[in-house]
């Protein structure tokens, strides 16, 4: 079997998959579920139940609102008790909705049988607007709503399905377990996902350290004509839109772009068998597998959990509790999550992770000054200069950053994990596109 890769740039972490071997195991749900209406990209959902109400698993709770957006449902069922504004992981105030558990009582629509079944005959139209109905986002971490994918432009059109079951960052290891006990649902989403994007080819991307997951799908593609499983080699960020498409079809996707605009939709396994269950099983998206990793965890592995299950519940309904000499818990991989404030941060439908770090593990050390030896333009897979786009917005010349291509970095942190310095570039980076945003959105107003 052929392995490919991206040709520029990228890094080698250690790759600290010690829960590849770890079944996925459903906890329980949570006492309470805090469950947050922008666990998605693009506008918030708007709340429709009020204090008081009772719900039940799948229950509507957060209709979605705007063109990119996408709805909530409940996770648990029992009593809402508070509706209200609650700091999220980006650090900000997010309204919230608070239901106190009372059972575990689902709604009638929704099949909890998970037994793949090959008779789905919704049309593409109707297999969109129930991915959109229930709520399903893309499982990487981004949260992109589901649907939106497929609701390509008349001028529009994609002649390739990429499947990302890279899974690149170091200690993760859901897709990689969904993939080994979930393999005829997974394929099965595929196929619903080709009918959806009237598209007859998917491309299974799989990083070469999971020869098992690998060998498996390919004996399954056997029986769904069109669908190819292609190892790739070990390098980060592999799993990023633009490099896993470069990497399998050798397409550029133009700076501003998206991969619609080199005739592809991308979405990833853990999305594929959410896109499964939507669809063959109408279950809304409440729960995902998130690894739990770290030094020091008694029972570290994979755990399908409720969205809206705290940290803190998750581990002790895991039979855990936090290791006394952790420095820092992240939300993620260690290369692109976000480190949390406390225990109580809800999982969400974008958490694919929850690691927990000591200080010899996180700390890098004082910042100090950039020694100019290119370390980070030699390891960016986006071809960027970061260490002068790292000077231009620290500096706040964002019009510079805009012509030097700041919108273009993918945020993968290969920069900072090179740099012998230690500078923070991906923070100021970040910073940089945020008001680059702003400035684009006014000059699109006037």
């Amino acid at each position: 079997m052929r392995r490919d890769t991206f040709p520029l740039g990228g890094v080698h972490p250690p790759q600290r998959k010690y829960t590849a071997d770890r079944p996925i195991i459903a906890l329980d749900p949570p006492a309470e579920a805090v469950v947050f209406m922008n666990q998605h990209l693009g506008a918030p959902a708007q709340p429709l139940v009020q204090k008081g109400d009772q719900v039940r698993v799948g229950t509507l709770i957060g209709r979605s609102r705007g063109f990119i957006s996408a709805n909530i449902h409940s996770p648990v069922s029992g009593k809402v008790i508070k509706i209200e504004p609650r700091i999220d992981i980006s650090g900000y105030r997010r309204t919230a909705v608070v239901i106190e558990t009372q059972g575990d009582d689902w709604e009638d629509s929704v099949d909890l049988d998970d037994t793949p079944t090959r008779k789905i005959s919704f049309t593409p139209d109707k297999i969109i607007k129930t991915i959109e109905s229930l709520g399903v986002v893309g499982m990487g971490g981004a949260a992109f709503p589901s649907h939106i994918k497929y609701m390509l432009p008349e001028n529009k059109k994609a002649d390739t399905l990429i499947v990302n079951g890279v899974e690149c960052e170091p200690y993760l290891t859901a897709d990689h377990r969904l993939m080994l006990e979930k393999p005829d649902q997974i394929m099965q989403g595929i196929e619903v996902m080709k009918k959806a994007g009237r598209i007859s080819y998917a491309l299974v991307g799989i990083e070469a350290n999971k020869p098992d997951a690998i060998d498996l799908l390919a004996e399954k593609a056997k029986f769904y004509p069109g669908t190819e499983i292609r190892s790739l080699r070990v390098k980060y960020p592999q799993g990023a839109e633009k490099q896993l498409i470069k990497a399998l079809l050798n397409r550029e996707i133009p700076g501003g772009g998206l991969p619609m605009d080199v005739g592809c939709i991308v979405n990833n396994i853990g999305t594929a068998y959410a896109i499964y269950q939507a669809v063959v099983h109408h279950r809304p998206l409440v729960d995902r597998v998130v690894t739990l990793a770290g030094s020091g965890l008694k029972n570290p592995g994979n755990y399908r959990v409720r969205v809206g299950t705290s940290v803190r519940e998750m581990l002790n309904l895991a039979g855990d509790q936090m290791p006394p000499d952790t420095e820092k818990v992240i939300m993620g991989g260690p290369m692109t999550g976000k480190a949390i404030l406390d225990l109580g941060m809800p999982v969400s439908k974008g958490t694919s992770g929850i690691l927990f770090q000591n200080r010899r593990e996180c700390s890098s050390g004082p910042s100090l000054n950039c020694i100019r030896c290119g370390r980070c333009i030699a390891v960016c897979p986006m071809g960027l200069r970061p260490y002068l786009l790292e000077k231009l917005c620290r500096m706040k010349n964002f019009q510079r950053a805009e012509q030097e291509r700041v919108m273009d970095c993918i945020e993968c942190g290969s920069c900072a994990y090179g740099c012998p310095s230690g500078i923070p570039l991906v923070e100021y980076i970040k910073y940089g596109k945020n008001r680059v945003l702003e400035i684009m959105k006014k000059r699109r107003e006037k």
